[in-house]
């Protein structure tokens, strides 16, 4: 079962997705300000997002809706490809790194 999130009716839909990859980071979270309320008053309303600005950071920022940039296509198709390259190149290391270990036997 896919896990779900349900919005209420009277909030707009958010634009940006759950690990979606931004030109400012990956989303890895997000928060509604419901028109009317205190912290809506203080900061607007409307949808928060958290972003990771690299895979292995330890920072996160937090950006209204209209502050993220979506990445191009072309963007998006160079960050993955890139991110492909490296897991291919990690996995051929551990494959030598097995192959020497069990003398080229690597069904053991």
């Amino acid at each position: 079962m896919q896990p779900t999130i349900s919005i209420p009716k009277h909030w707009d839909y958010p634009r940006f997705a759950l690990e979606q990859r931004t030109k400012d980071g990956i989303i890895l979270g997000f928060y509604y300000y419901p028109n009317g309320t205190e912290l809506a008053e203080q900061f607007g309303d409307g949808w928060r997002y958290a972003l990771m600005p690299k895979k292995n950071s330890d920072e996160l920022f937090h950006f209204q809706e209209n502050q993220i940039q979506p990445l191009s296509p072309q963007e998006l198709f160079s960050q993955i490809r890139a991110e492909i390259d490296f897991y291919q190149q990690q996995i051929a290391i551990l494959q030598q790194q097995l192959a020497a270990v069990t003398g080229g036997f690597t069904n053991v």
